[in-house]
């Protein structure tokens, strides 16, 4: 259950600073404006308001509807959360990848479309979008690591969250006093490795559910037990499980499916693209 808390914390630290950074993007813009900048500002947290409202709604939805379900259906669905929790990992991180180096201008040349236009609701539409993606997809990814750790509790998850918030608004300023220590692109570097760890962790997760509800085989017995050097629900071994996805007495489906998906990620990653031809 620790390796879980921290995973909630590490989800609520990596995206709230993600969020922060593109609400920070457009209050610095509107701060340089002459005109309306005050009203502009205005309808900015408006937008993040109506985010976050959107992204709690969505939270207490997806949990209601999860409790309303039968106990049979309810390990499918706690499964198939598990699951679109790894997916949405691995697609925020290459989203980051692709447009991090751009993030800024994009956002920024939206913004002077919306101030030519005296169109202010367009900062409203941006603030609202970036809220809800960064709070609708960390809804999916704490629901499917509470899963995942199969608890009922409520306390500890938030408090932890809380937590997670405050590290994110501490990074975020250190982040923005231009800290030698830690850089945007050192920092999205290491939190990219950690995510997809984490995400290999929710994939083996939902794994061995599927084996548990008999839609997947196992392939073979226990291939090797390391549970004397490492027990995977010890303190350490479950923190390292959590974390990455380590079985002690894994059998061949989950060693075949944890090996294809880092093949998939080095080649997303590493593997070179064809240069397109110029005339």
């Amino acid at each position: 259950m620790g390796g879980q808390l921290g995973n909630v914390a590490f989800v609520i630290w990596r995206e709230s600073v993600e969020a922060l950074l593109v609400i920070g993007i457009l209050n610095a813009w509107l701060s340089r404006q002459q005109v309306d900048a005050a009203r502009g500002k205005l309808f900015l947290w408006a937008g993040v308001g109506a985010g976050l409202l959107i992204s709690v709604v969505f939270g207490l939805a997806l949990v209601l509807f999860g409790e309303s379900l039968p106990d049979d259906a309810q390990r499918g669905y706690q499964t198939a959360a598990v699951l679109i929790a790894a997916a949405l990992i691995v697609q925020m991180v290459f989203w980051m990848r692709r447009h991090g180096r751009t993030l800024k201008r994009e956002i920024e040349t939206s913004l002077q479309s919306a101030a030519d236009r005296s169109n202010w609701w367009g900062v409203f539409v941006l603030a609202l979008i970036a809220v809800a993606r960064e709070g609708s997809e960390t809804v999916v990814f704490l629901y499917g690591t509470l899963a995942a750790a199969r608890t009922g509790t409520i306390i500890a998850p938030l408090a932890v969250a809380a937590v997670g918030l405050l590290l994110a608004i501490g990074t975020y300023y250190l982040l923005q006093l231009g800290s030698r220590v830690m850089s945007w692109k050192v920092f999205f570097g290491i939190t990219e490795i950690l995510l997809l760890f984490l995400a290999a962790s929710l994939l083996v997760t939902g794994v061995d559910n599927l084996i548990d509800l008999g839609l997947l085989p196992t392939l073979s017995g226990r291939l090797w037990d390391s549970s004397a050097i490492l027990p995977d629900h010890g303190p350490i071994g479950g923190l390292i499980g959590a974390l990455t996805g380590y079985r002690a007495r894994p059998d061949l489906m989950q060693v075949l499916v944890y090996v294809a998906y880092w093949s998939v990620i080095y080649w997303a990653l590493f593997w070179p693209r064809p240069q397109a031809k110029t005339a």
